[in-house]
């Protein structure tokens, strides 16, 4: 049984609706990680990201697909092949979610036990 939310979301103004649509702890760092690999599979998804679960997982790729932000692909052959690409849509958010890390990084340059590593797409901009 699918969730269904009591009222529906209300988004008053437009970052609101960026944020509902590429924000949370898993999105981003799943756009991040598509946008690093032109095509990955589910199991290199999970891979890259670590400590996400199965079904977090499943669920985030649902909405990023619902959301028009990622592609999934499914090939007909056993074992069953499923890709998943990033769409125009998500490749034009790439250099939001990039300035966001770079500001992000210039606001722990001084605290080294804060200090946050840069990820694959952030590379260019450190």
């Amino acid at each position: 049984m699918k969730y269904e939310p009591k009222m529906e979301k209300e988004i008053m103004c437009p970052i609101e609706y960026g944020l509902d649509m590429f924000g949370g702890k898993w999105k981003s760092r799943i756009l991040c990680v598509l946008s690093a690999n032109s095509v990955i599979r589910y199991n290199a998804i999970r891979k890259e990201l670590g400590n996400i679960t199965d079904a977090v997982l499943a669920s985030m790729l649902k909405e990023l697909m619902a959301d028009g932000l990622i592609n999934r692909e499914q090939y007909n052959e056993i074992p069953p092949k499923v890709e998943y690409s990033l769409t125009e849509k998500a490749k034009s958010v790439l250099p939001i979610l990039q300035s966001i890390c770079h500001w992000s990084r210039q606001q722990t340059k001084d605290r080294l036990d804060k200090k946050l590593p840069p990820c694959k797409t952030c590379n260019q901009l450190t």
